[in-house]
């Protein structure tokens, strides 16, 4: 996805690269989405952990045992655990999240599926996240793998992001063009 491709540091790129190469060898790529998967919910969900992996103060040694236990609770792959102790003792732990985001996305492309990112007002019933994502797999021609999450502020409907291209059909950004319109008629 390009959106996210873009927010990958080259050093994120490049230990993402290096695993894909050992699960290509050991056909881990499902094990190691999962983990990443979990990964990437885990430090989206929690700002501490956030903040543990951008930490410089943190010594080289108690940040590669600490990220090894919170890799272990969370039952990840051991490749995934050997990336992150690497990166640890390279003082590059805050890259996991964009190696764990690259790795998913070359994997999407090798796959032949896109991502997309949907904001919606209020959680989706299964019914309408089935429609939408055969109305996405529609439009452009692959298996669609749709992230969701809401924000309220919205008021109602959605922001569909597939790529660089972004739909917003929210009830906010209606209101704010209205609101917009109406100080240019005055």
């Amino acid at each position: 996805m390009a959106a996210s491709a873009s927010k990958v540091s080259g050093v994120a790129q490049r230990y993402a690269t290096a695993l894909f190469d050992l699960a290509d060898e050991k056909q881990a790529h499902d094990a190691i989405a999962e983990s990443f998967g979990v990964i990437l919910r885990a430090v989206e969900e929690s700002s501490d952990l956030k903040a543990f992996l951008a930490s410089r103060q943190i010594a080289t040694d108690a940040k590669a045992s600490a990220i090894a236990a919170v890799l272990d609770s969370l039952n990840a792959h051991p490749l995934v655990r050997n990336l992150a102790g690497l990166m640890a003792s390279n003082n590059r732990l805050e890259a996991l999240p964009g190696a764990a985001q690259a790795y998913l996305d070359e994997l999407a492309k090798r796959r032949g599926e896109i991502t997309a990112e949907v904001v919606a007002a209020q959680p989706l019933s299964e019914a309408q996240s089935a429609a939408l994502s055969e109305q996405l797999r529609a439009a452009h021609g692959a298996k669609v793998n749709m992230s969701v999450s809401v924000d309220p502020s919205l008021i109602g409907g959605l922001i569909v992001k597939v790529g660089s291209k972004m739909i917003d059909s929210s009830m906010k950004s209606k209101l704010l063009k209205m609101q917009l319109a109406m100080k240019g008629a005055a």
